[in-house]
């Protein structure tokens, strides 16, 4: 191996390999994660984001619990500026206190939801049906196999005495 003082210069050629090399992941004990991708569920974010409009639409208590739990982790975490909810218990409770606060809007994707890996962004408004949202925000997802883990919710747009 020849050094400058900018660069390393291997004697071996590159090849395709280094570009078709599969990323490696590591458990936490710091070992090599030999689990193949068909032990894992394959991340939709479209549909995730869909799930989760449509759990704050959902006004059944019941029915919202059993979304949250199929959807989301058992320590699930939601914050935004204006609230903060933990656990799927934490998270219920904050989103049947929007409800109450806004009985006749209901919440609706805008754009397309992306993302990569266990990341997922997508942005929603919030209004009633059939009008502009006067609402709307971005959501930051982090999930874990395929569920919600975290929530980080920016507001972009919330009128007055909202």
């Amino acid at each position: 191996m020849r050094t400058s003082s900018r660069f390393i210069f291997l004697r071996t050629p590159m090849t395709s390999e280094v570009i078709d090399r599969r990323a490696r992941t590591f458990d936490s004990d710091d070992q090599p994660n030999t689990a193949s991708s068909k032990e894992h569920p394959m991340t939709d974010h479209v549909t995730i984001a869909r799930h989760y409009i449509e759990l704050w639409n959902e006004r059944t208590t019941s029915r919202r619990r059993e979304l949250l739990s199929q959807n989301w982790t058992a320590d699930a975490s939601y914050v935004d500026p204006l609230m903060k909810g933990d656990g799927q218990d934490g998270i219920d409770a904050l989103i049947s206190g929007v409800q109450q606060r806004f009985p006749d809007f209901k919440f609706k994707l805008l754009g397309e939801p992306n993302g990569y890996g266990d990341h997922l962004r997508f942005s929603w408004g919030l209004g009633p049906d059939g009008a502009d949202s006067p609402i709307k925000g971005t959501d930051f997802a982090v999930l874990k196999d395929g569920r919600i883990r975290s929530i980080t919710g920016f507001l972009d747009q919330v009128p007055a005495g909202a």
